[in-house]
């Protein structure tokens, strides 16, 4: 799929398995965030909406406004962090280098890269919006 031409009805229709949409205040912002600390890509980055990739994986990027008639904008909080409670783990990002490229570009490092006991070293890094992103390699 090329998600640089895809239509929003194809690119709905071609999603598989467990989708992730994250709610952002600033969609160009979160996808700068993304590709600096992960070398993540964006694709059709606007305003209100972005798809972004992970190695294979896929996921959007919707701003608030576009969710005006969800339920769930009732439920975001009028203040960050939003994301409190979420962990986006990013199992194939060396966290030592993810660490250094956040707290370089003025992120907040929740908790500098460890060795855990269950077999994984990682990082804690918040975005602007609070989601807590982990980056993780094997021990």
């Amino acid at each position: 799929m090329d998600y640089e031409t895809v239509s929003a009805e194809d690119f709905g229709r071609g999603l598989r398995g467990i989708g992730l949409n994250i709610l952002v205040c600033d969609v160009p912002a979160q996808c700068r965030f993304l590709a600096t600390v992960f070398d993540m890509a964006a694709h059709r980055v606007s305003a209100d909406f972005a798809i972004v990739t992970y190695g294979a994986q896929v996921f959007q990027l919707h701003s608030d406004g576009t969710y005006h008639a969800n339920p769930l904008l009732g439920l975001l909080p009028e203040n960050p962090p939003r994301g409190a409670g979420v962990e986006i783990r990013l199992y194939d990002t060396d966290p030592d280098h993810a660490a250094k490229r956040a707290a370089d570009a003025g992120h907040v490092v929740l908790q500098d890269p460890a060795d855990k006991p269950h077999g994984l070293r990682e990082a804690y890094i918040l975005c602007d919006n609070g989601y807590a992103w982990v980056p993780s390699r094997p021990l």
